[in-house]
């Protein structure tokens, strides 16, 4: 990374790969305070959407030196999408992070075609956006995570056999619930913030009824925000309501799920959500 980002994310290396499919990524790795990697080995904790979210959750691995909540070390490892791609990381995610066979809901098709009506993005921004939903493989970027990525940080990095996790915010949030119904191991807790379930008939929903009792062991943190259930957008109603009912049949069983409902927007919840995820999941 150039100096000036240096001086933006502290302790924090840049590169590039491409997953065995061929498609490529940019990978932010940002070390706690004071990591000597000759003498501690932590867990990394995986963060998406890493071109908007690296920026706001990475300078938070100042926590573990926080005196009066001590966070657990970790290595905050955030992906996201590299050269000419990277503009077009908010239609690429669609790809990545919904689950395959997600059907799209027609709230978010009302509120793309909102953002179109008020020139937040073009027609062709708008059709592509909702092409790259009806053409999802959130397995693929799973098994990218799991068996291309690790297996570099692994070899890069000073890490623990054990204790990673993974966070993720609104499509994001999605593909944590979906990694974690899937009994992914790699991941000992999963954060989910305000969650894209869209739709009743979301595929979160098809995989919970197939775990039947057996939940997954790793442990979950859910969070949504009071300004979508409570505001006027339809999108952000649904997500909030299927969520909630998601949690509630995750709640009536005996699993390791935890939430929180936080003030804040879909926009300022992500900081707000990934401190909760940390306070939760990764007390000292």
């Amino acid at each position: 990374m150039s100096t000036m980002w240096h001086g933006c994310l502290a302790d924090t290396d840049y590169f590039e790969i491409r997953s065995s499919g061929g498609l490529g990524y940019g990978v932010w790795v940002t070390t706690p305070p004071g990591y000597d990697p000759a003498t501690t080995q932590a867990p990394v904790m995986y963060v998406l959407d890493g071109n908007w979210a690296a920026a706001m959750t990475a300078p938070l691995i100042v926590t573990q030196a926080d005196p009066m909540q001590r966070i657990q070390p970790y290595i905050q490892v955030s992906v996201g999408y590299a050269g000419e791609e990277a503009q077009h990381w908010a239609r690429l995610r669609n790809r990545d992070l919904v689950p395959p066979g997600e059907p799209v809901a027609k709230e978010l098709g009302d509120a793309v075609e909102a953002g179109f009506a008020a020139g937040a993005m073009t027609r062709e921004e708008a059709d592509a956006y909702l092409a790259a939903l009806r053409d999802t493989h959130a397995d693929a970027f799973l098994d990218f995570l799991t068996t291309d990525l690790h297996p570099r940080i692994e070899r890069d990095y000073s890490i623990a056999a054990s204790g990673h996790g993974l966070f993720g915010y609104s499509y994001g949030g999605l593909f944590s619930l979906y990694t974690w119904l899937s009994g992914c191991t790699l991941f000992e807790s999963i954060g989910a913030g305000s969650p894209g379930v869209a739709g009743e008939d979301s595929q979160v929903f098809a995989r919970l009824k197939e775990l039947g009792e057996d939940l997954p062991a790793a442990r979950l943190h859910v969070t949504i925000n009071d300004r979508e259930l409570l505001g006027d957008l339809a999108i952000y109603q649904s997500i909030t309501k299927n969520t909630a009912t998601l949690l509630h049949r995750l709640t009536a069983r005996d699993g390791a799920v935890t939430s929180a409902i936080l003030q804040e927007t879909h926009v300022t919840g992500l900081s707000a959500s990934f401190l909760s995820y940390l306070r939760t999941c990764w007390a000292g």
